[in-house]
């Protein structure tokens, strides 16, 4: 098994992270994480955890009260027909919801469809489960959304499942009703799994709406659904994620991966889960309202000072910039990287300041463009503008979207 991980790659924003700690000053857009504070609902209930000495073992699949807080949530906000709390179980944030999904269902030759362009840890815990992640195109002139039929013939004999993670990142892409009445047909015709990621299922702009694939008829037993409190309560360093999945045989399993992996998850952070969710929930449109002012500042920004060489439309979900790069252009001095993504965003770390990824990290049709994360504050936008501005005066105009 050891060697197993050899071919499970780490994601290029680790290298990114490391090109950042050398940089004075930095503009922190290459982190998916939100500049605000968790709510104090959070922190109070926190607080009060530490103080009622809440720092023993836990049941290891969660803390009652935050079982049954969250069933009533997946009924009510998501409309799956959840049974039982039991049906539920807290991680360690929603990468660890996604390896106890692929260790518990995938076994080795196993495929599984994915996004291209997608969230490297994606692909990388299928790899870690010795199974195969199979990218299939999503495309920008459609929103970045699949092309379904093309989807459909990209399945094999050997597909186990579909991944689809909706609001995206990297692309800010939102599956539509009609894309998951669609998947949730072929799923069901074709008996396969579906693993919907939906981490940024409070983060829609201009009418987005968001459906989860198990609230569908006949879905909820075909479907493992994994949320975290990160991005909704801005709560990403407390790493506070839970699943649902109907089929016992798969729950045990997956609870098996979860006691050898935390025993359970920690004790303080399940209490602040519990303040999140019985406190007001006010904070999510705040921040949503918040999330979409800085999207149109920072795309306004892009528009007139560095729009001869970086397009693209504002994203429906998530709180992220993916970006085309001008393929004309061309780094000064020659300084040319392994790719023109990945030359674009040492270019702009190491001359701007500017904190980016590049779009091959997350996948071959991620190439040709950058993603920036705008849930920074308006000060760290405004700066990289500004610093873009003095990098891309007098460049050649971008070519329009094919």
């Amino acid at each position: 098994m050891g060697e197993d991980l050899d071919r499970v790659p780490f994601s290029g924003i680790i290298r990114i992270r490391d090109m950042m700690y050398a940089v004075k000053d930095p503009f922190r857009l290459d982190q998916g994480d939100v500049s605000f504070d968790a709510p104090e609902t959070v922190k109070a209930a926190m607080r009060r955890a530490v103080d009622e000495n809440r720092s023993h073992y836990l049941q290891t699949t969660g803390v009652p009260r935050l079982l049954e807080l969250l069933a009533d949530k997946l009924q009510r906000v998501n409309r799956i027909p959840i049974a039982s709390p039991d049906e539920i179980m807290v991680t360690t944030g929603g990468i660890h919801a996604l390896y106890l999904a692929c260790q518990a269902l995938l076994e080795p030759g196993d495929e599984v469809l994915i996004p291209d362009p997608t969230w490297p840890p994606a692909a990388g815990n299928i790899l870690a489960a010795r199974a195969r992640p199979v990218g299939c195109p999503l495309h920008e002139g459609l929103g970045w959304r699949f092309d379904l039929d093309e989807l459909e013939r990209c399945i094999t004999p050997a597909t186990r499942a579909i991944y689809v993670n909706s609001p995206h990142n990297p692309t800010g892409g939102v599956l539509h009703r009609s894309d998951i009445d669609r998947l949730a047909a072929i799923v069901i015709e074709r008996g396969l799994w579906l693993i919907s990621d939906e981490a940024y299922e409070d983060v829609l702009y201009d009418g987005a709406e968001h459906v989860s694939p198990a609230s569908l008829p006949e879905m909820h037993e075909r479907t493992i659904s994994i949320y975290t409190f990160s991005k909704s309560y801005a709560m990403t360093g407390l790493r506070l994620g839970y699943l649902a999945a109907r089929d016992a045989r798969l729950r045990e399993r997956m609870k098996k991966a979860l006691f050898y992996t935390c025993s359970n998850v920690t004790s303080v952070v399940q209490f602040g889960g519990i303040g999140a969710l019985e406190g007001s929930q006010d904070c999510i449109a705040v921040f949503r309202d918040e999330l979409r002012a800085r999207r149109d500042l920072f795309y306004a920004g892009i528009r007139e000072h560095a729009g001869t060489v970086l397009g693209g439309d504002p994203p429906r979900g998530a709180f992220y910039a993916f970006l085309r790069i001008n393929p004309r252009w061309q780094a000064p001095a020659g300084n040319v990287s392994q790719s023109l993504s990945w030359t674009m965003a040492e270019h702009l770390i190491s001359r701007g300041r500017i904190g980016c990824v590049p779009g091959g990290d997350f996948g071959p049709h991620g190439e040709g463009y950058i993603r920036f994360c705008f849930a920074r504050n308006r000060r760290e936008l405004s700066g990289a503008i500004a610093s873009m501005r003095d990098l891309f005066s007098g460049a050649v105009s971008i070519p329009a979207a094919s």
